[in-house]
């Protein structure tokens, strides 16, 4: 009889497959692509939509609620991508979102010395 215990195998699990996880609730997704929004280089923003798609049925799955091409929509969403407004308004409704704008504050004038 043996007697030895076996040590379980612990897995690892990707950074990218949990990320995606999380990006699969709609609160989550939104939260960041919002913050996306916010860099200066808009290929920030369309590698952030292109992970929001993969986490919540891919690129195909998207262009047949958008009814856009999935080619096209590849294309779109790679970092050299330059969607239209109506693409990018159609792929965030299709993931229950909208493109919103903000007034940010303006800075606080220094008084300068006289």
């Amino acid at each position: 009889m043996n007697t030895k215990k076996t040590a379980k195998r612990v897995t690892s699990v990707s950074y990218d497959e949990v990320f995606l996880k999380y990006l699969a609730d709609p609160a989550t997704a939104s939260a960041y692509l919002k913050i996306s929004m916010e860099d200066e280089d808009p290929r920030i923003f369309l590698t952030a939509l292109a992970r929001v798609a993969k986490a919540n049925g891919g690129v195909a799955m998207l262009a047949k609620k958008t009814g856009l091409n999935r080619e096209n929509l590849y294309r779109t969403l790679s970092p050299k991508g330059n969607p239209k407004l109506e693409s990018i308004d159609a792929m965030l409704r299709s993931l229950g979102m909208r493109l919103s704008v903000e007034l940010i504050s303006k800075p606080k004038r220094r008084r300068t010395a006289a």
